[in-house]
């Protein structure tokens, strides 16, 4: 499943823009190839990171998967539930198992994004 109005990386990310706030999680497709997640780790709230950056760490019953930013900012919020209920990665990546939200400081890196018809011509690819 892909969600019109948010934009993806070529490494299965989604972000939703909203003016310069960017929420971050992973693809339908991400979690489905991951399987089972049973632990996240979260970035630190205040960290800066640069477009392609590590930005977290997801584990699942199959391996652990690096999660990478998909635009240039600060995190300004990390979604804590993760971290007693992962499996909302699985249940809900697009609404409740978002990973975190970022302040964007580089709003040219917005353009690198794909949009959904763009990932799913991709996804199509694969």
């Amino acid at each position: 499943m892909v969600v019109d109005g948010l934009f993806y990386t070529k490494q299965h990310e989604w972000a939703k823009i909203e003016g310069d706030t960017v929420t971050v999680g992973i693809t339908d497709y991400a979690q489905q190839m991951l399987g089972e997640v049973t632990f996240a780790e979260l970035p630190a709230v205040d960290k800066q990171f640069e477009a392609h950056d590590e930005l977290a760490v997801v584990e699942s019953s199959k391996s652990a998967s690096d999660i990478y930013c998909p635009v240039t900012g600060d995190v300004i919020e990390v979604n804590s539930a993760l971290n007693s209920e992962p499996e909302l990665i699985n249940r809900s990546c697009y609404e409740q198992g978002w990973i975190c939200k970022l302040k964007v400081t580089d709003a040219k890196s917005i353009e690198e994004l794909m949009n959904s018809k763009q990932y799913e011509e991709f996804l199509n690819e694969l």
